[in-house]
């Protein structure tokens, strides 16, 4: 192994069946590549938040050396995902005086209205996660993308904020950092999502993400090429098992299993009459399951899934963004004729997501479930870039001051 050099970069999700770590490597061409996976079963997390701190250390140390003995690196750092039902997004808009003599707007200017904008209406508890620019105005001239060098006495800026509960986020980040890791940054998992999934031109036409997890459901509403909605459901994949474990009375661990090997998100009339016959655990009479009841089970947990997203995103007036119709990801997204239900109950087109609009491991590209933790690493890649950039420009400014000290 070597010492992690400042072009890796690793996005860590600890999610509700598993964790995840996925390594990132800028190569000579400057271009991102995932060079590595490691994944765990997870046991200490229930809806995407942390409730056993000692499982989870055990299963994400596991994870990053998984990560670690494939990409050949020392894992340091990482950009941390997190979720959960207290984590919420809004639009908000912060206003900022422009006080300088000639009117001319700075970039503390900018920093000031951002920061303004970002704790008007936030409880007293929570923490911002995010605060997403979307446009600016300067003296009500709207849709400004960059007011720094114009002249006006008024600067307002309109953001998404996506926060959550303080104590609930550093349950994660103090978890990560028992490790001996850093965490760079924490990241509402379902903007790490679309950031994998869409492109530039989907983010423009108007797209939806929704990652169906085990414990949870994240969802975010792209358009004109800024994040317009985003929301969090605590329903996922682990209730429809529960719900086939009930139907079904059976065993949560064979529910599971029947999900996997028999499930649909439809419900056809092929099936009609076919049953499953599962041999009894206690050497009794096999259990014959009625598949049509299976599925149905099933198709009505995920319809309710995406009926709950739909009616959030009509009362955001967020429908009428979405061009470009919805993309699904996240472990659920493997579900046999999900997609087709989701276009059912959305009224758009729907496709099951792929991440490439990034490069490397196609084992893991492929995949739905790693959808968010390779947008962590992508996340982090702008991140870097803007560190990258900052530090160039301090280290020039020094050498010009240098030069004029000696020179006087």
């Amino acid at each position: 192994m070597f010492d992690l050099p400042s072009s890796i970069i690793v996005g860590l999700e600890i999610g509700t069946s598993k964790v995840c770590a996925v390594v990132g490597d800028f190569g000579a061409d400057g271009a991102l590549k995932i060079v590595g996976v490691g994944q765990a079963p997870s046991r200490g997390v229930r809806k995407g938040e942390i409730i056993n701190t000692e499982l989870a250390e055990e299963d994400i140390r596991h994870a990053v050396a998984e990560a670690e003995q494939m990409a050949d690196v020392e894992i340091r750092s990482v950009y941390l995902g997190v979720t959960g039902r207290h984590v919420r997004g809004f639009n908000n808009r912060g206003v900022h005086p422009i006080f300088s003599a000639d009117r001319e707007i700075s970039e503390d200017d900018v920093q000031d209205v951002i920061k303004n904008a970002k704790t008007i209406n936030l409880p007293a508890q929570n923490h911002a996660i995010h605060a997403i620019r979307q446009h600016f105005l300067v003296d009500d001239q709207d849709d400004i993308p960059n007011p720094v060098g114009m002249l006006g006495s008024r600067l307002e800026v309109d953001v998404h904020v996506v926060h959550g509960s303080l104590n609930r986020l550093q349950n994660a980040i103090r978890t990560v950092k028992g490790l001996q890791l850093e965490v760079d940054d924490i990241v509402f998992n379902g903007l790490a999502s679309a950031l994998a999934l869409l492109t530039n031109e989907q983010k423009e036409l108007g797209s939806l993400v929704v990652d169906i997890g085990s414990g949870t459901t994240e969802y975010v509403v792209y358009s004109n090429g800024i994040i317009k909605h985003t929301g969090v459901l605590a329903v996922g994949g682990d209730h429809v098992s529960n719900d086939l474990a009930y139907g079904l009375k059976t065993s949560l661990r064979r529910a599971e299993q029947f999900k996997l090997d028999h499930g649909s998100a439809i419900v056809d009339d092929s099936i009609k009459g076919q049953t499953i016959s599962i041999p009894n655990e206690n050497g009794l009479a096999p259990k014959i399951i009625n598949l049509e009841h299976l599925r149905r089970i099933m198709s009505l947990r995920l319809e309710e899934i995406f009926l709950l997203i739909g009616q959030d995103l009509e009362q955001a007036d967020a429908l009428d963004y979405l061009r470009g119709g919805a993309f699904l990801c996240g472990g659920g997204a493997r579900t046999p004729n999900i997609a087709k239900l989701a276009e059912q109950v959305l009224q758009m087109p729907v496709s099951v997501g792929k991440t490439n609009t990034i490069s490397g491991l196609k084992s893991a590209l492929d995949q739905p479930e790693f959808a968010t933790a390779i947008g962590l690493v992508k996340f982090g890649s702008f991140d870097h870039r803007k560190r990258a950039v900052k530090a160039s420009l301090t280290r020039n400014l020094k050498a010009t001051l240098s030069q004029l000290f000696h020179r006087a």
